[in-house]
């Protein structure tokens, strides 16, 4: 026992567990062991961390260790309950199941209580799985149903003769939140079931039917978004779920047009009538189809240990082609009244086990943390790593979104770091192998002044970032302009870094508005050429001034403010001026609560004001929405 509870906690640390996490171990690993007395005490505290992180997960949208160590925390808990039931009876569980509940939303009692899965990384366990239920439902071997895990979060829909009347989260799997208005905007959720196949089959449709599944991003959405993200000057986020996570929760403020969020469906709590329920798992994602819900592309029968597992094999080989996240794969009994027999515990169904697939990941040297420093002068670190291969390309950087995420791993410059793809698209280093950190190490300090204008750093409150409070720093000058200039922004073609870059060095702009007057020679000046070349930037600056107004303000570089909320607000306000006039309230709104903060604190300032007035005066005369009101 001694030595599977070594063998788990050395994978967890290097899985890159926090600090705290690993503080505690240090201490446990002090006291006695394996009495029961240090058995209580460890129980409780991967209890007391496991609750942490479900709360951080569940309702922050912000997890501090990767999702292996998560699991492997919950392994090491679920192995000493088994091993000494009394002592885990006796003490409370303060997230049995995980709570994705916010307080943010009416809850919903689910008919039938929405359970989780076990899991594990280990093809001897899955094969044991599959073994058990073989034995226990003999003397033939059970049909198994092996589906992609989607990464994504857990919704109940529920529908009424067809209709959609609610749809609610997971919660702690016996009520969760109400999201019903929310997932009405998400884009491929139906609001009626189909009455009719598509070769003109009548449809049963039930009295009532919750079907299960999970609410997700494709890989394209994500990139997209955290690219809008980048160019609001905002940290991307880390992993698709997690944005999956916080979006659920602020549909409200997306544009009705706006791309987002999917959900696919792959299962089902109450049933009514039972009778009319599928006795099978394949028949029903036949149903699901014929209903014109999105279901699960690919899923694969099959019998037996040999080839339940080279189905688990074939998801990990084609889950890439299905363009969404893929964690795992699920194995289910296909027929229900074998599920019956087994049965379930008040966690999940003894009838199915995921099979989860390790991330990839390699271990390189930390080279450097270099400081970016973005167009609302927000601080960025940057780890600079020995080229290492991951996921069939070559990473030579990652990013550690602010402060705090390199003083929780305790990043120094050498140190063996362990660096994977969340999602299986953003290097994150995870952990850091401090056996062959040198004795002479130091900590790494974060600036306390801007690495590009001297000016003394600042914190927001409530803020992990640190920000440059300095409008003049010619690092935000330079990226205030290329993003005002982008194609997402104003769409000036041929002003470029290189043009920007010359243009700030010769003081000829500091903001947005010097653009429109600049002259063909001052362009040539700039090293855009002469003759037609400064013409053709010059002309591109002239078309420019009736750009659609999302997009200018977009290109204004307010915190907080990118695409898609430009586009909420240039439907509401439809004009600069009434914008800048706009009370908090209707800000919030349309573009959400942070975004209405920053729009208040933009047009207080004076220089921002003046700014918005030279783009009048120059001309700047954005095309309105053809309707402007409540997006």
């Amino acid at each position: 026992m001694r030595a599977t509870f070594l063998r788990l906690m050395m994978a967890v640390a290097l899985a890159g567990l926090a600090a705290g996490a690993a503080a505690t171990w240090g201490q446990e690993a002090r006291e006695e062991w394996p009495g029961e007395a240090g058995v209580r005490r460890r129980i409780a505290a991967l209890r007391a961390e496991i609750a942490h992180h479900d709360r951080l997960f569940f309702q922050a949208a912000a997890p501090e260790i990767s999702d292996f160590a998560y699991d492997q925390l919950k392994s090491e808990l679920l192995e000493l309950e088994q091993t000494f039931p009394g002592v885990a009876r006796e003490l409370p569980d303060p997230s049995p199941l995980g709570d994705d509940r916010t307080g943010l939303f009416p809850t919903w009692k689910h008919r039938v209580p929405m359970l989780s899965l076990d899991k594990t990384y280990r093809e001897t366990e899955l094969r044991a799985f599959v073994a058990r239920l073989a034995r226990q439902l003999g003397p033939s071997e059970p049909d198994f149903v092996v589906e992609p895990k989607i990464d994504g979060v857990a919704i109940s829909a529920i529908y009424e003769k067809g209709r959609l009347v609610r749809a609610v989260t997971r919660g702690n799997g016996r009520e969760g939140d109400d999201i019903t208005a929310h997932a009405r905007r998400i884009r491929s959720l139906p609001g009626n079931l189909r009455r009719a196949a598509p070769d003109g089959t009548p449809n049963p449709i039930p009295e009532m039917v919750e079907v299960r599944g999970e609410i997700h991003v494709t890989f394209t959405e994500f990139n997209r978004i955290n690219r809008d993200r980048e160019a609001a000057d905002e940290a991307p986020f880390a992993h698709p779920r997690n944005f999956v996570a916080g979006a659920i929760r602020r549909l409200d403020a997306m544009a009705p047009d706006e791309p987002g969020l999917d959900v696919v469906f792959f299962g089902w709590g109450a049933w009514e009538p039972a009778s009319a329920s599928p006795v099978t798992q394949h028949e029903f994602h036949a149903q699901v189809r014929a209903w014109g819900l999105p279901g699960l592309a690919k899923f694969r029968r099959a019998r037996g240990a040999d080839a339940v597992w080279a189905e688990v094999q074939a998801c990990g080989r084609f889950r890439d082609e299905l363009g969404f996240p893929v964690d795992g794969a699920v194995v289910k009994l296909d027929e229900v009244a074998a599920r019956r027999r087994i049965g379930e515990t008040d966690r999940a169904p003894r009838w199915a086990m995921a099979y989860k697939f390790g991330p990839e990941r390699g271990e390189t040297r930390l080279q450097g943390i270099t400081v970016q420093v973005g167009r609302t002068g927000l601080l960025t670190p940057v780890a600079e790593l020995a080229p290492v291969e991951l996921a069939g390309s070559i990473v030579t950087r990652a990013t550690l979104y602010n402060r705090r995420a390199v003083e929780r791993l305790d990043l120094r410059v050498g140190d063996l770091v362990v660096v994977e793809k969340a999602g299986g698209i953003i290097p994150v280093i995870t952990g850091v192998d401090q056996s062959g950190r040198p004795a002479e190490s130091r900590r790494y300090e974060f600036p306390s002044s801007c690495p590009a204008c001297g000016t003394a750093v600042a914190q927001l409150g409530g803020e992990a970032a640190v920000r440059c409070p300095n409008a003049a720093c010619p690092a935000q000058v330079r990226r205030r302009l290329l993003h005002f200039a982008s194609r997402d922004c104003a769409d000036i073609d041929g002003l470029g870094p290189a043009t920007i870059e010359a243009l700030v060095a010769r003081g000829v702009v500091t903001t947005v508005a010097d653009l429109y007057r600049l002259r063909p020679e001052d362009l040539a000046a700039a090293g855009r050429g002469g003759g037609a070349a400064a013409d053709r930037v010059a002309a591109a600056i002239e078309r420019s001034k009736h750009a659609d107004l999302w997009r200018i303000i977009h290109g204004l570089s307010i915190p907080h403010v990118g695409a898609a909320a430009a586009r909420n607000l240039s439907r509401r306000f439809g004009s600069l001026d009434a914008l800048a006039a706009a009370g908090r309230e209707d800000l919030e709104a349309a573009a959400g609560s942070a975004a209405a903060d920053s729009i208040v604190v933009f047009f207080r300032e004076a220089r921002n004001r003046a700014m918005v007035a030279a783009l009048a005066g120059a001309g700047v005369g954005p095309a309105a929405p053809a309707k402007p009101g409540p997006p």
